[in-house]
């Protein structure tokens, strides 16, 4: 029996209790029809979607950005050498950088395939932070909040139409969507959790992210990143993610000195 045929039958026995499911309420429901293959076919989906569109997507070259590419991508490495990442091996983890300084904002597609706007490698002020909303980003992926929120969201049997190729024009609307799709709260809250363990034994300070979100609320609300028209407003996430770094016992080799005026030199190259 195919894949597609053992994924039919599964498929059939969740419909058959699909009122269990239709009594779900709040975040947190975690139904899934995606496999990881799923996840990485629809990420490369998304890839070809993004790279067929420089005028919406601008992305630099690594050919002509060597060593910003190599500066970013040894972070995500660093990352991914860490061990928390429960999908290392199995996605890709590509990063691009977008060329758009206006655009503060960040994602991570199904199968790990990192975007990272200009805009917001200089909203931010040191190594850690972009650690920490990379981490936060690639948690996305790992946890596969993207393809459990479209199950949410179209329902079971759109979405096993699309994973068993019934529906193609819906997978290209859905690689689109993927750009800004809105997570729920337990998503976010997961996210921020995973970006704390993924840093933490590293060289990086693993409450990152809490720079980050500290940093729009000093500044307040008026002009907010863009990162937070897919993201919840920061809330108590900052006291939350500094909390995670204290439970976990985190301790960071990289000095502040070493910190900023690393990442200064990478904001310089953009």
């Amino acid at each position: 029996m195919t894949r597609k045929h053992l994924k039919t039958v599964f498929i059939a026995s969740l419909l058959a209790s699909s009122a269990i499911f239709a009594g779900c309420k709040g975040d947190g429901v975690g139904l899934n029809i995606f496999s990881i293959e799923d996840d990485k076919q629809l990420g490369l989906q998304t890839k070809g979607q993004i790279e067929a569109d420089p005028v919406q997507f601008p992305i630099l070259n690594p050919a002509t950005n060597a060593e910003a590419y190599a500066y970013i991508n040894a972070l995500r490495d660093d990352i991914l050498a860490g061990g928390q990442v429960t999908h290392k091996d199995e996605f890709l983890w590509e990063v691009k950088i977008i060329k758009n300084d206006d655009v503060q904002n960040a994602f991570c597609t199904p199968g790990g395939y990192i975007y990272v706007y200009t805009g917001l490698i200089k909203y931010l002020d040191n190594k850690s932070s972009l650690a920490g909303v990379m981490g936060h980003e690639m948690a996305h992926a790992d946890k596969r909040h993207s393809t459990t929120q479209l199950t949410k969201q179209y329902g079971v049997q759109t979405m096993l139409d699309v994973v068993l190729g019934k529906d193609q024009g819906l997978l290209t609307q859905i690689g689109s969507q993927l750009v800004n799709l809105t997570f729920s709260r337990s998503d976010e809250n997961q996210a921020d959790e995973y970006s704390v363990k993924y840093l933490c034994p590293t060289k990086y300070h693993a409450d990152g992210a809490a720079n980050f979100f500290q940093k729009i609320i000093d500044q307040g609300t008026a002009n907010p990143p863009e990162f937070l028209s897919t993201h919840p407003s920061p809330d108590n996430r900052v006291e939350n993610i500094r909390k995670h770094a204290q439970e976990g016992a985190c301790k960071p080799v990289i000095t502040t000195s070493e910190n900023d005026a690393e990442y200064a030199q990478f904001k310089a190259l953009l």
